[in-house]
């Protein structure tokens, strides 16, 4: 951990873990076993990104797109969700990572509803990084979401970026500093469309059970790094533009 700069680490890293069925179907397992083992993965990166103090981490958990998917399938991901949360309690308090959730709420079966309030309830006093899972998440539903939002509250009047992000389901959410995909796949995949207009890409052919600290942290080195301009000047990483 001593190879990476704490007052550098990106504040906001979103990661879209791309790669679990076919890291099954490379070892003849279910599709299953993947996503199961993924969930190891997500908590041993959650544990890296307390460790380097990092504010905020997004975790694409099940996308708008997902309910394509195998019935199933489906069910035993909301299953694993909702196992999950409810199970991780004190490995959150631990690190004390409070969550919080991105997405449609409502179409999300009544069990996962609670677990997900549960846990964001349980977790709301915590002061360490916070865990945003995206769960039932689309970058395109949720500016829809927002617009209705903002319609319904009649305040339209000296609309800027700052406050329509007021409507956006966590209206504190920074910009994302820096995304990661797993899986080789180049492409954002409906993902936090409006938070990543200026963020960092680093794209990766490890699938997503294989990813690993040492992987996340090379990939933090690799960040701190690139020099970001935001259209602009020259801004080094850990640096102010001034």
């Amino acid at each position: 951990m001593s190879s990476v700069e704490k007052p550098a680490v990106p504040v906001h890293v979103a990661l879209i873990m791309d790669g679990n069925g076919r890291w099954a179907e490379k070892k003849h397992l279910p599709r299953t076993s993947g996503h199961k083992e993924g969930l190891t993965a997500a908590k041993d990166i959650m544990g890296a990104a307390a460790d380097l103090g990092i504010q905020y981490v997004t975790l694409y958990a099940f996308s708008t797109e997902n309910w394509k998917r195998t019935e199933e399938e489906v069910g035993y991901l909301m299953s694993l969700i909702s196992i999950h949360l409810r199970a991780e309690l004190d490995f959150y308090r631990q690190k004390g990572i409070r969550v919080k959730h991105i997405g449609d709420l409502e179409r999300l079966p009544a069990n996962v509803r609670k677990e997900i309030i549960r846990a964001q309830e349980d977790t709301a006093s915590f002061t360490g990084t916070t865990l945003v899972l995206a769960i039932n998440y689309g970058g395109r539903d949720e500016i829809i979401r927002g617009i209705k939002k903002l319609a319904l509250s009649g305040e339209t009047d000296n609309l800027t970026e700052n406050n329509f992000s007021s409507f956006f389901d966590v209206p504190d959410l920074p910009d994302v500093d820096l995304l990661i995909r797993t899986g080789g796949e180049l492409r954002l995949s409906n993902f936090l469309l409006w938070h990543s207009a200026y963020a960092e890409f680093i794209f990766t052919d490890t699938l997503w059970p294989d990813y690993n600290r040492r992987e996340f942290l090379k990939n933090i080195k690799e960040f701190q790094n690139r020099k970001r301009r935001f259209g602009g000047y020259l801004v080094r990483q850990g640096q102010k533009d001034e």
